[in-house]
């Protein structure tokens, strides 16, 4: 056994059964066996989260966000305590803590707040006693003692968090999947396992629609330089599982295309015959970033006669008080049409092979046009290419993506480099 503490985090469907639960116990152990200190983040139990919400719901026809945070984070409460349990009848020492009691503090943005500070004192003490502490996940308080909850997926972000504040060497990510693949093998049955991802890569992937980790989790674990590694909790001990690294080779050794996703949860918002004069576009967005509202691809087609049209995308979530806020805005703006849609989805490819590779773009537009998929916005980065897309065609374009980019060849998925030494 070594002197490395590592933090070990369960989702839901690894966790929607006692059953279920003793198989994960079973694999902390296994841990315990190899690091002097496991800490387990638990998420709440199957559906159990989406049941909570739905009785808030049918309780009130006016949510109160603040008591509807209370609710959603009993789920992780209770798998946490059960979780305890069964180590404790394995003979193992356990105790479960909230969000509260592992001192995880927050701001006040409820049902979506991010972690501001980790106290390790509570955790510190129940390791130093030679104890498994298991911490509910997605939840933690504000300076005033108010339950919060950090978002949908937000058990990741509590345990690369935890991890970052404790200086474990390692974060492991249990999930229904072997790993993170080149595109989802749902729709894409040529998808391919990958051993390694650098984090920027994975990072763009989850913001563009992946649903392996949560972004925020990426973003600890790459300010940090904790290692991550996503690996099933159903064939724990023969599935290697995927890497999240941060260093990579050289950019000729590297895939040009990484992964493939998409999202279908978009909106997208025109507003025609904009004013064409400095400050517009200011005023606009100003007053969409004032009431929380994330932005996501914008284009501004060139003006004619003194007039222009802005489109722009918003998650579909979002869609109702974006529309609401340019109900205010667009009058002020001297623009007559608001029109939205739904029915659009975002096509990603990623990969820092991109970088100093020409063509990519090129070769995604005409793997697009071949499979007569007409682009809508587009936007990059320096490792991303993303198309605004009819969502009706998504699916038959990424399945078209990932096989001229050739990602369900071996060589395309060839391991970036080794980290992990105790796997």
């Amino acid at each position: 056994m070594n002197n490395e503490t590592i933090v070990v985090k369960f989702g839901g469907t690894s966790l929607g059964s006692i059953k279920l639960m003793h198989r994960a116990a079973d694999i902390v152990l296994r841990h315990k066996q190899q690091f002097a200190n496991v800490v387990v983040v638990v998420s709440a139990m199957g559906d159990q989260t989406d049941f909570l919400l739905d009785l808030f719901y049918e309780a009130s026809s006016i949510p109160n966000l603040r008591e509807l945070d209370v609710i959603a984070s009993t789920g992780e409460l209770v798998s946490a305590a059960l979780f305890a349990s069964i180590l404790q009848s394995k003979g193992a020492a356990s105790r479960s803590l909230s969000g509260a009691q592992a001192l995880i503090k927050t701001d006040d943005n409820h049902g979506n707040s991010r972690i501001t500070d980790i106290d390790v004192r509570n955790i510190d003490n129940l390791l130093e006693q030679g104890e498994i502490p298991v911490i509910a996940g997605y939840q933690g308080v504000t300076a005033q003692g108010e339950v919060t909850t950090l978002g949908r997926g937000g058990s990741d972000t509590t345990a690369a968090a935890i991890g970052a504040a404790l200086q474990a060497t390692q974060c492991f990510i249990y999930t229904d999947v072997k790993g993170i693949y080149t595109a989802d093998p749902r729709i894409c049955p040529e998808a391919r396992l990958l051993d390694s991802i650098h984090f920027k890569e994975i990072l763009e992937l989850a913001a563009l629609g992946t649903k392996v980790l949560h972004p925020r989790a990426v973003e600890f674990a790459g300010r940090h330089g904790l290692i991550m590694k996503v690996l099933s909790a159903f064939d724990e001990q023969h599935n290697p599982g995927t890497n999240i690294i941060f260093t990579s080779e050289n950019d000729m050794e590297q895939p040009q295309v990484t992964g493939i996703t998409y999202n279908i949860e978009e909106a997208k918002i025109t507003l025609r015959s904009v004013p064409d004069r400095p400050g517009v576009a200011a005023e606009l967005f100003s007053a969409i970033a004032e009431h929380g509202i994330d932005v996501d691809v914008i284009v501004q087609n060139i003006g004619a006669e003194g007039h222009t049209d802005i489109s722009f995308t918003v998650h579909r979530s979002q869609l109702e008080r974006a529309v609401a806020t340019l109900d205010v805005i667009a009058p002020k703006l001297d623009c007559p049409t608001v029109e939205t849609t739904t029915n659009v989805a975002k096509l990603s490819i990623v990969g820092v092979g991109m970088r100093g590779h020409a063509g990519i773009a090129a070769q995604m537009f005409k793997s697009l046009a071949e499979a007569k998929v007409n682009i809508l916005m587009i936007s990059t980065s320096e490792i991303k290419i993303s198309a605004i897309i009819d969502d009706s065609f998504v699916l038959d374009a990424v399945r078209k993506l990932h096989s001229d980019f050739g990602l369900e060849a071996k060589e395309q998925i060839k391991a970036v480099s080794s980290v992990a030494s105790n796997n």
